[in-house]
């Protein structure tokens, strides 16, 4: 992995039964690459609900250095549920344009991925451009600073 600005902190994985799979996957590929990585579930492709692995991951990267990636079947359901999180910004990527932008315009904090919708080789490769474009700042932080409401 090159330029590695979020590539230092713990990758905190969560994923329901349907993106169990793709989330494995993803999990054995960034440990190969020598990253720090906590699963925070599901730890089978056994029925859960996709809403408590996204609070776990929300939790550990509110409470961290750290990113996460969430995985269930279309990514949607993930991203919802992230996203009721203050401080979190979860962002659902399908494309290389969604990961680099996500991160250097919206400084997301997670990523969320659907296994029914996206190959291995993509997720790994949307995932490396998530956890190495940095954010951009400036008028992207202005924005940033309009979406939280009190």
């Amino acid at each position: 992995m090159s330029s590695q600005p979020l590539a230092s902190k713990t990758i905190f994985l969560g994923s329901d039964h349907a993106g169990f799979g793709l989330k494995s996957d993803l999990a054995a590929w960034l440990k190969s690459l020598g990253l720090k990585v906590e699963d925070c579930g599901a730890h089978s492709g056994e029925s859960c609900d996709y809403p408590m692995a996204a609070h776990k991951v929300c939790h550990a990267v509110l409470a961290g250095d750290g990113i996460g990636v969430l995985v269930c079947g279309s990514g949607i359901g993930m991203s919802i549920a992230a996203n009721r999180h203050r401080g979190i910004r979860a962002a659902l990527c399908t494309h290389e344009f969604h990961a680099r932008g996500c991160r250097a315009h919206n400084n997301a904090n997670i990523i969320c991925l659907g296994e029914r919708i996206t190959a291995p080789a993509l997720a790994r490769e949307l995932v490396e451009l998530f956890l190495t474009t940095p954010f951009e700042g400036g008028r992207h932080e202005r924005r940033l600073e309009l979406i939280e409401e009190d």
